[in-house]
């Protein structure tokens, strides 16, 4: 995404959500299913020894590659990707830009225990109410555009409901600006805003500037089980590996061959250091 297609999504998501407000109001979503159910620890499945550390997503299209893949199911696929080995998962409820809907993530809630991310362009409260309200665990919130004071305000408020607060940055400026101790993971996005590259440099770069206290994920660009062990190295425990797996016909499959080439990986590393 450059940052004018940002700007065009940032300024259609505050209109899209000003429009819901009007036909949903507060006291519809408070009285959903899962708005007082408990929810899952993303931070602490990340962590998990026995998992992956994969937040493993699900996402139909993008502003930069197009359609990815708009036939595979939620259902078979966030229940494959979590058989697989998967950590949590992570899943695009924007609509216009990236073709999800929220439905997606209630779907996936219904058929799985672990965490769920909303993936989406959270600006305000209303929208972290309705995260809790379609089942989710944990919102993300991004750093190129909130204010310091939006990121801690929003994620108290995300704290008050129990959901957990996954921070995106691309730099040192964003990460330095906006981090807050009211978030609970710290991603690094890897994909350049205004050119499209991708290098996982940017989340080996920012590694050593992001405090132990923050669970640190590596986002964009994870296309290979090496990468997930070179990351490590740096005090990575989460890796949110999207397109890598949704551009194939069967996600839940390639998934589960990268967990298996991940632990091929881990169990050499293990016999050569032993």
């Amino acid at each position: 995404m450059s940052l004018t297609i940002l700007d065009n999504i940032i300024a259609h998501k505050r209109q899209e959500v000003a429009e819901r407000k009007a036909l949903v109001p507060t006291a519809a979503l408070e009285r959903s299913l899962y708005f007082n159910s408990q929810p899952v620890s993303l931070r602490k499945y990340v962590q998990r020894p026995d998992l992956t550390g994969i937040i493993a997503e699900y996402k139909r299209k993008s502003p930069s590659k197009g359609t990815i893949n708009a036939y595979a199911p939620v259902e078979r696929t966030s229940i494959g990707y979590m058989q697989a080995g998967a950590s949590a998962l992570s899943v695009l409820t924007d609509a216009n830009f990236f073709g999800g809907k929220n439905e997606d993530l209630t779907t996936a809630r219904k058929f799985n225990f672990c965490p769920i991310l909303r993936k989406d362009f959270v600006v305000e409260e209303y929208q972290i109410l309705e995260a809790k309200s379609i089942g989710a665990d944990a919102i993300l919130l991004i750093a190129a555009v909130l204010s310091k004071e939006e990121v801690s305000t929003l994620a108290q408020f995300a704290h008050s409901l129990g959901l957990e607060v996954l921070l995106e940055v691309h730099d040192r400026e964003e990460l330095e600006r906006t981090l807050t101790p009211h978030v609970d993971l710290v991603g690094v996005n890897n994909r350049n805003l205004h050119d499209f590259t991708v290098s996982l440099q940017t989340s080996i770069e920012l590694a050593g500037y992001i405090p132990n206290e923050f669970v640190k994920v590596s986002e964009s660009g994870l296309s290979e089980a090496q990468s997930i062990l070179e990351l490590q190295q740096h005090g990575f425990e989460g890796f949110l590996i999207g397109e890598t797996f949704m551009r194939q016909s069967r996600p839940e499959k390639a998934c589960a061959a990268f967990v298996e080439e991940l632990k091929k990986l881990r169990q050499q590393q293990n016999v050569l250091s032993a």
